[in-house]
């Protein structure tokens, strides 16, 4: 009689995760592709930035810098912070991960908000520690919704702020109060990745919080505004103490040397930053109202995405769509998975992009 099969098994905890599943990336045959799925920069890398790129593929023999020394020094200069106190990491999601696996374990929680980033709970569960969901109210995360969910167990929270896929932020002072309500052995993650985009004057990415407190950190990217995606790169501030922690954890050369070089290119090169900005202000003023003006509504954003809501008539849902915009081209994300089913998520994207997409929408409304 054969014995049964046996094999490594995973925790359950993990199992039970959604997989991510990243924007799509395809249109059909014959289609000119606009993909306005994954929040890439509508301008691309900097010309310094790409120039940088191709220097370093010269030298693919050489290990890079483990230490990210000259890119830890130019986001210091760019942001008026000591090198010491960065940390870079393979895109931002690396830092994320690294500060559960540092802080979070069997027996501990973490809290992610009800509409963030699935990478907070899947960082969370993969630590061994108990994820906990804070809900958001109209989409927007919820403080006093965090501090009832705290517990002795509680060891960490992340927040993206400003929100993914919402597009929504939280006023510092509400990020002020959490942080003076939390525990002194909680640490509360600032996920600001798309804080380049932001133009309002009660809205702060988190660095001068870091900078009063023992436990917060914020983490940035450079895969939205810098237009450096495929590249991977991330870096998070955070008090000597965390990255002296983390820099335990952290893997041998996490960063390649084309991205260190890319990267330090990219954060001096504040005039292509100020293009990409103005170019989605604009964008972002002119999509609103004109995907509203069809019947749908727009969650109002600060980013460069919109989250669009759809009718519940059975004939104009999010799926429906979805695959009449995709048969013409273009590819906006489904958010289900965000706790959306019935909405898709518009990258701002070209000029042709956006105004392409703004009418196939209004046809499609129109059937």
């Amino acid at each position: 009689m054969a014995s049964a099969t046996v094999r490594p098994a995973p925790r359950q905890a993990v199992l039970d995760l959604d997989l991510y599943v990243p924007g799509k990336s395809h249109a059909p045959p014959g289609v000119t592709l606009h993909k306005l799925s994954s929040n890439e920069s509508a301008l691309g890398a900097s010309a310094a930035a790409q120039a940088a790129a191709a220097e370093a593929l010269a030298r693919l023999e050489l290990y890079p810098d483990g230490q990210a020394k000259a890119l830890r020094a130019a986001i210091g200069a760019r942001y008026g912070l000591n090198p010491a106190n960065i940390l870079c990491g393979n895109g931002s999601d690396e830092c994320l991960s690294l500060l559960a696996l540092a802080y979070l374990g069997e027996g501990m929680e973490g809290i992610h908000t009800e509409h963030a980033f699935l990478l907070h709970k899947a960082a969370i569960v993969a630590s061994g520690a108990k994820a906990v969901m804070a809900p958001e109210r109209d989409a927007r995360v919820d403080v006093d919704a965090i501090l009832a969910r705290v517990t002795e167990r509680t060891r960490l929270v992340y927040i993206a702020n400003p929100g993914n896929p919402t597009g929504t932020y939280v006023p510092f002072d509400e990020i002020r109060r959490l942080q003076a309500a939390l525990p002194g052995n909680v640490l509360l993650v600032l996920d600001a990745a798309y804080a380049e985009y932001v133009r309002r004057n009660d809205y702060e990415a988190g660095i001068e919080l870091v900078a009063s407190s023992d436990n917060v950190v914020m983490t940035r990217t450079f895969s939205k505004i810098h237009g450096l995606a495929s590249l991977r790169v991330g870096w998070m501030y955070a008090p000597d103490h965390v990255i002296e922690t983390v820099e335990r954890v952290r893997p041998p050369f996490n960063l390649n040397a084309v991205a260190l070089a890319a990267a330090t290119a990219a954060v001096a090169d504040r005039a292509h930053v100020d293009r990409a900005a103005e170019h989605n202000l604009a964008w972002l003023d002119t999509l609103t109202p004109e995907i509203t003006a069809l019947g749908l509504t727009v969650t109002p954003s600060v980013t460069n995405f919109v989250l669009i809501h759809f009718p519940e008539d059975g004939r104009h849902g999010a799926a429906e769509a979805d695959a009449f915009l995709t048969a013409r081209g273009f590819i906006l994300r489904r958010v289900s998975a965000y706790g959306f089913p019935n909405a898709l998520r518009m990258t701002i994207g070209s000029d042709a992009a956006n105004r392409g997409a703004v009418a196939a929408l209004a046809e499609f409304m129109a059937r």
